[in-house]
């Protein structure tokens, strides 16, 4: 089982403004091959135009004709570009702490948070900030880009310096590789090319470092986890007999034969076949998505999860839950929700707020209980029937939730379940 053959590896940028982020993911593009040529030449344009000299590379990023006159960044942007090592998606995310939300939508998915720190400011609360939502995220790498060397004279002790603060910082965090990288997104050193200004740097350069972090490892391959997503009935005469459950692995390894239990039934039975788009194949794991076929004929609909008879994950009404708000109006206590749990839909109420937490300081605050837009705070809440959770340090996929305004239908909230 090879994961490591080009497979995807999908990262987050984040920073304060002006640091230099679109710069950086324009140039990583622009040097590792990935744009075209009429981009470029428009890009061109358009900072002349400006009367900027050289071409802003920031502008590949800044797609959105309003953000690029404004020179700002609102709302979460995916990239996608490829070396012959790997595929990319990049979730650029906003650097301005009103847009916390859209960090953690971007970031929700990743393998690395890149956090990019001006050289000339250090380490800023936007900083810190980034840092502790990637670590509650449990994203597992993070890759701290210190930029704009160039405009302090690429000196060492100004990287090491950062890299010593930082470090100390990050250590009460739960992050478990940090690698830090001394560039110049506008001039190009170590992004894609290494560079001949800072000779006292040994490391690789940023392409470098995405294109060889092992992240085969990341996926949950452990606890058996099927949230069935779809009831596959073809009801025709060659399939008269079909039915497969469709949905994504979201942890362990399921193999032809295995031995299964059903939630939330608690019958057994085993894996009589597994189907893909591209036939049939022995074993699925994470992030496969497969229909599985089951020697017994149960009823299973979606919602339902099939998973290891020793191994299951935990099945309650009641969730302890960190979340990040998202809304205008506050979380209400007593209020009530829907909530979105791998294929499960829910209702749920909010019976505590423990506490809000502050990102600088990590202090927690049990007296002000007021969770407004793009607070993190811990509450408890009770849902209408029981779903089958992990914590989410165990798995992202069955430890995170999602809160729906009824009355609205917009999202409201993303939790992690402790």
């Amino acid at each position: 089982m090879d994961f490591e053959s080009n497979e995807l590896l999908r990262f987050s940028t984040a920073g304060s403004v002006d640091d230099g982020k679109s710069t950086l993911i324009g140039r990583l593009l622009y040097d590792s091959k990935s744009i075209f040529e009429d981009q470029y030449e428009s890009v061109k344009t358009t900072s002349e135009k400006r009367g900027e000299e050289g071409v802003n590379l920031a502008l590949l990023t800044d797609g959105l004709k309003a953000e690029r006159e404004q020179g700002i960044t609102i709302d979460v942007a995916y990239r996608y570009f490829s070396t012959p090592k790997r595929k990319f998606i990049i979730a650029d995310t906003p650097g301005h702490i009103q847009y916390t939300r859209n960090m953690v939508t971007g970031a929700s998915t990743a393998n690395v948070a890149l956090i990019l720190i001006d050289a000339r400011k250090g380490i800023l609360e936007q900083t810190r900030r980034h840092a502790f939502i990637s670590s509650l995220l449990q994203i597992p790498h993070l890759i701290i880009c210190i930029n704009k060397m160039d405009l302090v004279e690429y000196k060492e002790e100004v990287y090491n310096q950062i890299k010593e603060e930082f470090s100390a910082f990050s250590y009460k965090l739960d992050v478990k590789d940090v690698h830090f990288i001394p560039i110049s997104a506008l001039n190009g050193d170590n992004v894609v090319d290494p560079s001949e200004k800072m000779p006292w740097y040994q490391g690789g350069t940023l392409l470098y470092a995405l294109e060889n972090v092992h992240i085969g490892s990341d996926h949950n391959l452990i606890d058996c986890r099927f949230p069935v997503q779809y009831v596959i009935r073809p009801y025709t005469d060659e399939f008269h007999d079909y039915r497969g459950y469709a949905g994504r692995v979201a942890g362990g390894i399921y193999k032809k034969g295995d031995k299964v239990m059903l939630l939330p039934s608690g019958f057994t039975s085993k894996i009589a076949k597994i189907d893909t788009f591209d036939g049939e194949v022995e074993e699925a794991y994470s992030p496969m998505s497969v229909t599985l076929l089951l020697e017994d004929d149960y009823d299973l609909s979606r919602g339902d999860m099939i998973v290891r008879e020793n191994n299951q994950p935990e099945v309650t009404q009641d969730i302890e839950v960190m979340v990040c708000w998202f809304s205008e109006r506050p979380l209400q206590l007593r209020g009530k929700y829907s909530i979105l749990h791998t294929t499960q839909d829910a209702r749920c109420i909010i019976k505590d707020i423990r506490y809000k937490l502050d990102i600088n300081t990590l202090h927690r605050n049990e007296e002000d209980k007021v969770i407004r837009m793009n607070d993190i705070a811990r509450i408890q809440l009770r849902s209408t029937k029981p779903l089958f959770v992990d914590s989410y340090r165990r798995n992202r996929n069955t430890g995170s939730l999602i809160f729906v305004d009824e009355g609205t239908n917009e999202t409201v909230g993303a939790g992690m379940i402790i």
